[in-house]
């Protein structure tokens, strides 16, 4: 139920695009106000979903409950787990475009003078587009992942992963029709592409969530990757070289090793099995998991 009123809601909101033939070609067009109204629409489906299902299908207990919809405590905590959630991808995209740039497919060539004024206008974009990134991250971390991954060691853990990642890709297969992720790339080139790094940032996302107890941070940590992180590809390359998403930042290659590599760490010390966390976040070996109860029939 919960996959298909989120897909829905995608196709819903994104079908103004497809009927009028959109495609986007360069990775520095920018989106016109109709785009960016499709967008904005189509990110809040997966929160609906959750919404719906946990109020009239799961009805496991409050919805904020169920979602994790609330503040890591106390406020030092806070603090720490959302700067966390800035302070990760930012490490990791930096390293993305390193690595990029050592093996000659990112044309680094970073203006300083323009990297204050970005910055300042990146930060306001985050600030604006906050909410938007709620309406996804309710849906993946405070719904999906969580149901998946009950009970779960193991295998079935690394399904869950794997489960939600693929499922949050191919979310996006509207827009990749439209060259929206990977410009100028056809179709069985973007998916592929878009499930590789939907199934590599997940966990990162999904860590944030589990060492906080709460969704705020996945949503933060979502919140730069797909905006001050793609701004960041564009900010640190020459003006006018070609940029090519496959080949740089966290959704190419690059990316791919860099993330690949993190998760690795984060799964041998143990930070991705939900077991570890006690309710309130902290990690504990013999500590309950933070998901409630039932439901994980609504999420099939």
């Amino acid at each position: 139920m919960f996959l298909v009123v989120a897909n829905l809601g995608m196709w819903a909101a994104m079908a103004p695009l497809l009927l009028t033939g959109f495609r986007r070609e360069s990775a520095r067009s920018v989106t016109g106000t109709l785009e960016e109204v499709c967008i904005s629409a189509a990110m809040f489906a997966p929160a609906l979903a959750a919404l719906l299902v946990v109020r009239y299908v799961d009805r496991t207990g409050r919805i904020r409950d169920v979602l994790a919809l609330r503040w890591p405590r106390p406020h030092g905590r806070t603090v720490r787990s959302c700067l966390l959630a800035l302070a990760v991808p930012a490490a990791l995209t930096a390293l993305a475009l390193g690595v990029g740039a050592a093996a000659g497919h990112y044309p680094f060539g970073v203006r300083w003078e323009a990297v204050a004024p970005w910055a300042a206008a990146v930060l306001l974009q985050m600030l604006v587009s906050l909410p938007l990134f709620f309406g996804e991250e309710l849906g993946w971390q405070g719904y999906l992942f969580p149901r998946l991954a009950r009970e779960g060691r193991g295998a079935r853990l690394v399904r869950a992963y794997v489960g939600t990642g693929a499922a949050f890709a191919l979310w996006h297969l509207p827009t990749l029709l439209m060259g929206g992720q990977y410009p100028g790339r056809p179709w069985y080139v973007s998916v592929p592409a878009m499930v590789i790094s939907c199934v590599l940032i997940l966990p990162v996302f999904t860590w944030l969530r589990l060492r906080s107890a709460s969704v705020v941070p996945a949503v933060l940590g979502h919140t730069f990757v797909s905006t001050a992180g793609v701004g960041m590809v564009k900010v640190c390359a020459a003006p006018d070289a070609p940029l090519d998403p496959l080949h740089m930042g966290l959704t190419g290659w690059p990316g791919w090793i860099v993330t690949a590599v993190f998760v690795v760490f984060l799964a041998l010390t143990g930070r991705l099995c939900p077991s570890t966390y006690a309710p309130g976040g902290r990690r504990h070996p013999s500590a309950p998991r933070p998901y409630p109860g039932a439901g994980a029939a609504a999420a099939r």
